[in-house]
């Protein structure tokens, strides 16, 4: 059992993948042997993580992950735990691997019984797996209710029951504090609902390894190489910051302030409210320029950071002639209400162009409900990357990176600390820093994202967190 971390990359698999794997691992083993495993690896891992757990409850369901649970019963109850099994359906239309194991529960002298206990240190999950395609009605419904209602551990066995393993929707599902997946780690336990309902994911490939192409990875953290000595701010790229209307300039002072700790070597602050330059009184570095002096053909332009409607008075501009191109906030907001606006991006061909949606700005660009970009949030970056043939970073919890032609990455740093104000315009600065220092788009956009969760969560607790904190805590 591996302890799933973001200090490296992982292959994500879906569940129609998941389903093959099985399916060619099952038909060269003798029978049960999956189950037999998954059982006694989620036995191993909640004495790890419960030593001390006393009573532990262990809520089976009526499919294959009920299985694996009256198999982790059986192996607890001989470790000298009190075990109570539940049952959430009928033993009579249990698959035949689950009902073997319990049998096998029963035979070591365990009962199955009708209610939880009263208390329990440790509940083990084992309602539905992935095979959950579903909202939980009924008895599992408010057998879900009551796992989350009490304040002990809780381990779920492969997925917490009710979420999407493919997607990390949910209607309603369990809140884990661990959760045991086997044979390859699912999509959904990283984004959407998934990280906050599946807590830490450890791995077990039950022996098996997985031989098919992975939906998406799990990001790692990016290489990073030393800055030459023999090198000179021309080496490391300019970025210009295009942004800040009237009311709003603090949005691009962030962007550019992160692309300046972030290392490129040259930051040009262009705002649009003209008075906006007396924000930058601070940071002597930044150099000043109206937004139409700007010699775009040679720079990375993020766009978007607090333009309000202003920013359509360069819009056109901007991505018809920037060398490299991030597109935030209401760069992606006016891009969607144009009629040409996929067309305008398309335009761009080879040159380097990411956009940087939240959920409801995706929603705009793809013309469809927010609730629809995330209950699959996989599909719906893929779907952008598709229709503007570009990077597409899909911001929020487990952020969605696509680019045409690539696996999807989602990445696992980050918390709720970056629920502020400001975050947002501090990536698309730190994002156009890495394209002037030459990265490929998809790379850039990888790297970018991890940093910047990275930061968040090395973030002292005892200090107040802010999108400048945050800006000033990236290094090049």
């Amino acid at each position: 059992m591996r302890k799933v971390t973001p200090d490296r990359s992982w292959p994500l698999h879906d569940v129609a993948a998941l389903r093959a794997i099985e399916g060619a691992a099952s038909s060269s083993l003798p029978p049960h042997t999956l189950m037999d495993r998954a059982g006694l690896a989620t036995a191993r891992l909640a004495l790890a993580i419960a030593p001390h757990a006393r009573t532990v409850w262990i809520a089976c369901g009526p499919g294959n992950n009920g299985g694996d649970g009256f198999e982790a019963a059986m192996h607890l109850h001989r470790a000298g735990k009190h075990v109570v099994p539940t049952l959430c359906g009928a033993r009579e239309t249990l698959p035949q691997d689950a009902a073997i194991s319990l049998a096998k529960c029963e035979a070591a002298g365990l009962a199955i019984a009708e209610m939880p206990p009263v208390q329990w240190d440790l509940c083990i999950d084992a309602l539905l797996g992935i095979g959950s395609n579903r909202a939980p009605e009924g008895a599992l419904a408010h057998t879900i209710a009551r796992i989350n209602s009490a304040e002990a551990t809780v381990l779920a066995v492969d997925v917490p029951s009710g979420l999407g393993a493919d997607t990390g929707h949910a209607a309603l599902c369990v809140r884990a504090h661990h959760t045991a997946t086997f044979l390859a780690l699912k999509p959904g336990l990283f984004t959407a609902q998934g990280r906050d309902a599946a807590g830490q994911v450890w791995l077990d490939d039950l022996g098996i390894e997985a031989s098919v192409v992975p939906i998406a990875t799990l990001g790692g953290p990016p290489t990073r190489t030393g800055r030459l000595h023999a090198s000179h701010k021309g080496s490391y790229g300019d970025v210009a910051v295009v942004g800040g209307a009237p009311g709003m300039p603090g949005a691009a002072v962030l962007a550019a302030q992160a692309a300046l700790h972030a290392g490129a070597g040259r930051v040009y602050f262009a705002p649009l409210d003209a008075d906006a330059s007396r924000l930058v009184a601070g940071l002597p570095e930044l150099m000043w320029r109206g937004p139409r002096l700007l010699p775009l053909q040679d720079l990375t332009i993020a766009c978007g950071c607090g333009g309000g409607e202003a920013i359509g008075e360069v819009l056109e501009t901007v991505v018809r002639e920037a060398r490299a191109l991030v597109l935030d906030a209401d760069a992606l907001n006016l891009l969607a209400q144009r009629a040409d606006g996929r067309e305008l991006v398309l335009a761009r061909g080879e040159r380097p162009t990411v956009l940087t949606p939240h959920p409801l700005e995706a929603a705009r660009l793809l013309g469809v409900a927010t609730t629809e970009v995330q209950a699959d949030r996989l599909r719906s970056a893929r779907q952008l990357a598709g229709q503007f043939g570009c990077t597409v970073v899909l911001k929020g919890s487990g952020t969605v990176v696509a680019a045409p032609g690539r696996t999807p990455c989602i990445n696992p740093t980050g918390n709720a600390r970056l629920a502020t104000g400001g975050t947002g315009d501090v990536l698309a600065g730190l994002l156009a820093a890495r394209l002037a220092q030459g990265m490929p788009a998809f790379d850039a956009a990888c790297a970018a994202v991890h940093e910047h969760g990275a930061v968040a969560d090395q973030w002292p607790a005892h200090e107040s967190f802010t999108a400048g904190g945050l800006a000033r805590r990236l290094r090049a």
